[in-house]
């Protein structure tokens, strides 16, 4: 197959979507189909233009000024396509911005069969940054990008329930996986729990992810500070940055901020802590609470995303029922404490953790992207009629 691969996020830029949309351009390339690569272009990257990659222009996106949004009109993606090969056999959009707009119009103009991810709640941040008010509006901006797609991929099926109830139509459940041999317990790391002055018998309680008001970081240093008052000498650490870092930094100068962390060094991190704190509601899945779970933590999470799909509250792992306000942080305080009662480095629940993470195996979720595309593009289903912009 020939597939546009469309995304907004790409490495170097650290996230979720970005890692897993390399992994997947990865495995289809591996699989011997020609991905043209469509994504912004960075400040540092030289210019690229070929049946391999093309880096658009773009800008910061506001309020996320370390990610780019692309900017391509429909007629210049499908001017790219002639002038570099040839049409796709499908177009394929990872992430909602003006660039997936236009390449699934042009999708639409050439006739050509095309899908799309949703992968993040951006309509779930607005009340987070007091924009309550636009939610609907985004919303319906998701509602009519994805209309455009003969399928849209979603992580979980709790999403997909939840999407159907807002009127998103051609949902197809493809879920996420872990790479167990990279995050095991087996890379846990004496000298960096030294580092962290925790001692044989501490226990380290473990944040990873963007330090920003939509992840809800801040509910995971309330937690650690609730359960410090009760028991003397725990730990905590903080992976990842962020707009809120500084802020949380000075409210919690116990907690040790380390930065974002990748390969090897991520997952000595998780290894050498014991219990990882998810304490997101806005996530569509949560990539590191497999990440937490196949390198054997504690982990305590709400019921929801991936914690909700993979996670058995007491066997696995410890989950709150997702709600607001103080009820949530006491709901929070009780599954992360239960969750430390059950963090001895080689207890139960801990290797349950293992065992349900090498369960979620990559191979098999790109292998199933992989069919998927492939049946759409023998299809030939053109994307459904244009959906105006109201």
């Amino acid at each position: 197959m020939r597939i546009a691969y469309v995304t907004e996020t790409f490495p170097p830029e650290i996230n979720g979507v970005a890692l897993t949309a390399e992994r997947a351009v990865r495995h289809l390339r591996a699989a011997g189909h020609a991905v043209q690569l469509i994504r912004p272009r960075r400040p540092e990257d030289a210019p690229c233009r070929n049946a391999e990659e093309w880096r658009c222009g773009g800008g910061p996106i506001p309020m996320y000024p370390e990610l780019r949004y692309g900017w391509a009109t429909p007629a210049a993606l499908r001017e790219l396509w002639r002038e570099t090969g040839g049409l796709p056999d499908i177009v394929h959009v990872t992430t909602p911005g003006p660039l997936g707009w236009a390449a699934l119009r042009a999708a639409q103009a050439e006739g050509l069969p095309a899908s799309a991810d949703f992968r993040t709640n951006f309509h779930a941040y607005c009340s987070h940054y007091g924009l309550g008010w636009l939610e609907p509006v985004v919303l319906g901006y998701l509602k009519r990008l994805h209309a455009m797609a003969a399928t849209s991929f979603v992580p979980t099926r709790e999403l997909a329930r939840q999407l159907a109830a807002h009127g998103f139509e051609r949902l197809q459940v493809l879920g996420r996986g872990v790479d167990p041999k990279l995050f095991t317990p087996k890379r846990r790391d004496p000298a960096l729990r030294q580092d962290w002055r925790a001692g044989s018998d501490s226990r380290v309680l473990l944040y990873v992810g963007r330090l920003a008001a939509e992840k809800n970081a801040g509910l995971a240093l309330q937690t650690f500070e609730r359960l410090s008052a009760r028991r003397p000498g725990l730990r905590m650490v903080v992976v990842g940055d962020g707009p809120m870092r500084a802020k949380l930094q000075r409210a919690h100068p116990r907690a040790r901020f380390v930065g974002m962390q990748t390969g090897t060094a991520l997952a000595r991190h998780y290894a050498s802590a014991d219990v990882f704190l998810f304490p997101s509601l806005t996530d569509t899945f949560g990539n590191v609470v497999l990440e937490a779970l196949a390198s054997g933590l504690a982990v305590a999470a709400f019921d929801t995303a991936a914690p909700g799909q993979h996670v058995r509250d007491g066997i696995s792992g410890c989950l709150a029922p997702a709600c607001d306000g103080l009820e949530a942080a006491d709901a929070f305080l009780d599954a992360a404490t239960r969750a430390l009662d059950a963090s001895e480095p080689d207890g139960l629940l801990r290797l349950e953790a293992r065992l349900t993470a090498t369960q979620a195996d990559w191979t098999s979720v790109l292998h199933r992207f992989e069919q998927e595309l492939q049946q759409l593009a023998a299809a030939g289903q053109p994307v459904p009629g244009y959906a105006a912009m109201a």
